[in-house]
């Protein structure tokens, strides 16, 4: 599974919690998206998760 390139945020694994409290393995998963991100003087498309977005810490190619 893809990671995000600048925070390195991935999958994350925990329990799912039944009623009955019968516990299953689940994973969590970043909100990833695929952009076209200025590294250097290159452009790359990379996965960058939202919050890394929201925060401006992307520079995106035009």
């Amino acid at each position: 599974m893809a990671k995000c390139a600048i925070c390195g945020k991935q999958r994350g694994v925990g329990n799912r919690v039944s009623h009955a409290n019968n516990r299953t393995k689940r994973t969590f998963a970043p909100n990833l998206q695929r952009l076209r991100v200025q590294v250097g003087k290159t452009v790359r498309r990379q996965y960058v998760c939202t919050s890394c977005i929201k925060a401006g810490k992307v520079v995106k190619a035009v």
